[in-house]
């Protein structure tokens, strides 16, 4: 059994041989083990504690029959004599130094007021997380560590089940199938070298089990998750994991906190695309009511929280399901969007009026008005702001086989059209129509010619 021993605010790992170890063999083990490393001697008094301040007397007691489980915090209390002299050594040095730093920084013949020292400040505890989610880089929750070192971990792969495994358990999934202790990973989770295999149920889903599956392909992890709902596969989710993204190159050192990197994310996306699709997927084959998310807020919540929405997320939003598209139907948070969006546009209408219809026309009405203010400000194609735009020149000849072919002499300034555009257009960029050509002979030019 693997416990943690605190004695004077610094916790040390410790773990007890034995199946039924006792209080007595507990004690005997920290007075020869991790008293002299404190700097106490071996004749110390002391007592035991789960909780800091109540002492566990019956020391003929087990382990287990104290409610004492593997990875638990044992409070070690000493009697206020039983200062190691170490301890004392260093709080006179530092004392020493603070005087000696505060001579130096008083300026001369400046006198320290009686009744100034400060007294010694109790250093702040040290944080551990409990979560995979709060670990930094460096830290690791106890769970995970204590599987890690149980599970002989073989290769980065493995890590990244352990994490997975232990994700699973925060999320309330439980294994299934065989007896497992705390500490330990499921008989058979690694089926061979690149296959692992996990058996899981969840007290929220009834009878549903789900079984995750996990497949080495090269450098990735693809871990295959599938729910059953009364003998029949409900759903399956699938999830890829690269495991030098979250596994340092000191996997082999036996520390869980130095193994793993990036648990954060690790976390999250485990969590959030595979563990609660799985509880939500096997919560809706079953007609059971939602668990956790938007669909589990009571409605005054989550009117609080549509609310806060623009119009567009919230139509968006409405199109998921059905609770949530009655949810943002609502005639209050329309009449709330109405006057948030509209102000001083006739808010102050009976409390039976269609808010969201009249929503929709407003918005439509004022989208309208938009336009038009931007099709007033902007000028025609083709037209200058001042002036009209001047011909260039000299003009660009007309269709091959045309007037220009047929009379080379013919002034520039004269040309119907251009060569590219045979019909033209029926007016200048004014509206004016533009002036029909007619040929010497008193006979109108046939522009089509080039086609024919």
């Amino acid at each position: 059994m693997k416990l943690r021993v605190r004695i004077q605010r610094q916790t040390s790992r410790l773990e007890v041989q034995g199946e039924a170890p006792t209080l007595q063999e507990l004690a005997e083990l920290i007075r020869q083990t991790l008293l002299p490393s404190h700097g106490l001697s071996a004749d110390t008094a002391f007592g035991l504690s789960l909780n800091g301040s109540d002492l566990l007397s019956d020391s003929a007691q087990t382990l287990v029959s104290c409610g004492i489980d593997s990875g638990d915090l044992i409070w070690v209390l000493l009697p206020p004599s039983a200062a190691p002299e170490t301890s004392a050594v260093t709080d006179a040095q530092q004392s020493c130094g603070s005087a000696c730093s505060s001579a130096h920084s008083q300026p001369p013949g400046s006198i320290e007021p009686a009744g100034s020292a400060q007294p010694d400040a109790d250093p702040a505890p040290l944080w551990e997380p409990i979560l995979c989610s709060e670990a930094e880089d460096g830290q690791a929750p106890l769970s995970l560590d204590l599987l890690y070192h149980t599970a002989q971990v073989s290769c980065p792969d493995d890590a990244v089940v352990v994490a997975s495994h232990v994700l699973m358990l925060e999320a309330g999934f439980t294994s299934q199938g065989c007896a497992m202790k705390p500490a330990e990973m499921p008989a058979g989770w690694r089926s061979s070298a690149t296959t692992y295999r996990l058996q899981y149920t969840h007290p929220l889903c009834g009878s549903s089990s789900a079984s995750v599956v996990g497949v080495v392909m090269g450098p990735q992890l693809v871990v295959n998750a599938t729910l059953k709902v009364l003998e029949n596969v409900g759903s399956v989710r699938k999830l890829q994991l690269k495991a030098s993204s979250f596994v340092t190159q000191e996997w082999a050192g036996g520390s869980a906190a130095a193994a793993f990197k990036d648990l954060r994310k690790l976390s999250r996306v485990f969590k959030d695309q595979l563990a609660y699709p799985l509880i939500a997927a096997a919560r809706e084959a079953m007609a059971l009511p939602w668990a956790f998310g938007l669909q589990a807020l009571p409605p005054e919540l989550l009117l609080r929280v549509l609310r806060l929405l623009d119009v567009r997320s919230l139509l968006r939003l409405s199109a998921v399901c059905r609770l949530l598209n009655a949810a943002a139907a609502d005639s209050s948070l329309w009449r709330h969007l109405y006057r948030r969006d509209f102000p001083g546009s006739g808010g102050n209408r009976s409390n039976d009026s269609d808010w969201k219809e009249l929503y929709k026309t407003m918005f439509v009405f004022r989208s309208e008005s938009r336009r038009s203010a931007t099709r007033l400000m902007t000028p025609p194609i083709g037209h200058h702001i001042f002036h009209p735009l001047p011909r260039p020149f000299p003009p660009v000849p007309g269709i091959i086989g045309g007037d220009y072919d047929q009379r080379p002499n013919l002034p520039h300034g004269l040309l119907p059209r251009p060569r590219h555009d045979p019909i033209g257009p029926l007016s200048d960029p004014l509206g004016r129509p533009l002036p029909r050509f007619r040929s010497f002979g008193g006979k109108a030019a046939d522009i089509r010619r080039g086609f024919i």
